[in-house]
């Protein structure tokens, strides 16, 4: 019998150009001495995801060239700059045909979201029907936990930057909240003023 979490694959969305970082791209914010991508695909590994796909859109190539991801699967998304709907887009469909049974989505520029409160949110998956989703004094954030039977629904409704939001509202009922605050915090690396949080 395979290990529920080898059956959850990480999604992690990286493709963001940074536009409110002066265009540096997310992924390769310098942090712990690496870019900020290998940090989060990292966290992923060691809350339990055998397998991590990591969503790539700006400056793929450079990400590709400077971040040491190994075991991941590197997604391009050449929509990234339609926001982070069309990453999760990309990143689901390539989940298809893998043999996962739910994806548990990670954004890249939350570093202060580390492997207890992945782990948390990967306890939660009951069946591909499972939602859950992390929360912070009873706030929902990242990361989110979607099983296999709710993917065709999400792509279709993740549009803009908007991603899965629009889906999590019309399913709130469905959804298992996970609180991590006493194990995580979840910040958005977005503005110049966030950076303090890399240091």
């Amino acid at each position: 019998m395979t290990h529920t979490r080898d059956r959850i694959a990480g999604l992690l969305l990286a493709a963001g150009g940074g536009r409110r970082l002066g265009g540096r791209p997310k992924a390769l914010l310098p942090y712990r001495g690496r870019p900020l991508v290998e940090y989060a695909a990292g966290v992923l590994r060691a809350a339990g995801c055998a397998r991590v796909h990591v969503v790539l859109g700006a400056s793929a190539e450079e990400v590709r060239t400077r971040a040491v991801l190994p075991g991941c699967e590197l997604v391009d998304n050449p929509g990234w700059e339609e926001g982070m709907g069309s990453s999760l887009r990309a990143g689901l469909a390539s989940l298809r045909g893998t043999g996962a049974r739910a994806a548990l989505v990670q954004l890249v520029d939350q570093p202060g979201i580390g492997p207890a409160a992945v782990a948390r949110v990967l306890a939660a998956y009951e069946s591909p029907a499972s939602i859950a989703a992390a929360a912070y004094d009873g706030v929902r954030g990242h990361p989110v936990l979607f099983g296999a039977d709710h993917w065709e629904g999400v792509g279709a409704a993740a549009t803009g930057d908007r991603g899965a939001r629009a889906y999590l509202a019309a399913h709130r009922d469905a959804i298992t909240l996970v609180e991590c605050a006493d194990v995580a915090e979840g910040y958005d690396i977005d503005t110049e003023e966030d950076l303090v949080h890399l240091e």
